[in-house]
């Protein structure tokens, strides 16, 4: 499967949102979600980030691309997806929760070390906040 992230700063916070639903339920994530078949990649995400939280962005760049391969109870691959993550601004909206999320929120980068989140988010923070500008392939 298909999906995108957002990467969206504002000063030193990162937006994240908590998945409301399985797979990952309560752990926080990139906003962000599959792209449905014969959407662009740019439209999938401005859609999803929308859906989840209320507001408008433009990504600007590509920061990351990284692959997720979940197993299921017996380890046989349940899930399978690439993931492409973009640097965003936002354009417009209000931050809410939505969609498939319990939770939105802005958080500081040293608040991020301390939240549950999904296998590789924390190291894609990481690596996008070392300056790096060109896309790189991250391995949870």
């Amino acid at each position: 499967m298909l999906g995108v992230g957002a990467l969206i700063f504002n000063d030193d916070r990162i937006l994240l949102v908590e998945r409301g639903k399985e797979p990952l339920k309560g752990e926080w994530s990139l906003p962000g979600g599959a792209v449905e078949t014969g959407e662009r990649i740019e439209d999938a995400l401005i859609r999803e980030v929308f859906e989840e939280t209320g507001l408008e962005v433009s990504p600007t760049s590509i920061a990351a691309v990284f692959e997720r391969i979940m197993p299921d109870a017996q380890n046989v691959p349940e899930y399978h997806y690439l993931l492409i993550d973009f640097f965003c601004v936002v354009r417009g909206g209000s931050l809410c929760a939505g969609d498939d999320c319990s939770k939105a929120a802005w958080f500081a980068l040293e608040e991020c070390e301390r939240l549950p989140m999904t296998a590789g988010t924390l190291g894609v923070i990481r690596a996008s906040r070392s300056g790096a500008t060109r896309p790189t392939v991250a391995r949870p």
